[in-house]
């Protein structure tokens, strides 16, 4: 019951990730950074791709993914293109990862430790899901506040 609410949730903000990259005026303005806003929107977004692609990628679609964290927020003047691309490939990956899994998979503990404990797969990815419109959220204020 949750692995089509999870496919839903995360194609829905993925998609409207997508949305909001697209939706700068100024393809320059999504790596603008002032005052106390320390990310810009391009870094959050390779941020996301970073962690989809290793959470549910690498650990869960067995992709191979191998992550570079610190690129995430060090990278800039990546096209935006490119950003809509890696949005595009995260949808698909993220998807077919979901659809490898079981209900007895979400109640199995998640293979890796991340916050120095152990959860389930399931609430792990309720987690995920949180975090990336957490973020989405941040993109979209960015976007009307400094483009």
């Amino acid at each position: 019951m949750l692995i089509p609410t999870l496919k839903t949730l995360f194609t829905r903000d993925l998609n409207q990730l997508k949305i909001e990259i697209e939706s700068y005026k100024n393809e320059s303005s999504i790596w603008i950074i002032d005052k106390n806003i320390s990310n810009s929107a391009g870094n959050l977004c390779l941020h996301l791709m970073g962690n989809l692609n290793t959470y549910i990628g690498a650990e869960i679609g067995k992709t191979g993914y191998i992550r570079n964290r610190p690129l995430e927020f060090s990278l800039k003047d990546i096209p935006r293109s490119e950003l809509i691309e890696k949005i595009e490939d995260a949808i698909i990956i993220v998807n077919n990862a979901l659809d490898s899994l079981t209900e007895v998979d979400l109640e199995s503990i998640y293979p890796q430790i991340v916050f120095e404990k152990e959860m389930t797969t399931g609430f792990f990815l309720v987690h995920l899901s949180t975090h990336l419109a957490y973020h989405l959220g941040q993109i979209n204020y960015h976007r009307r506040l400094l483009d």
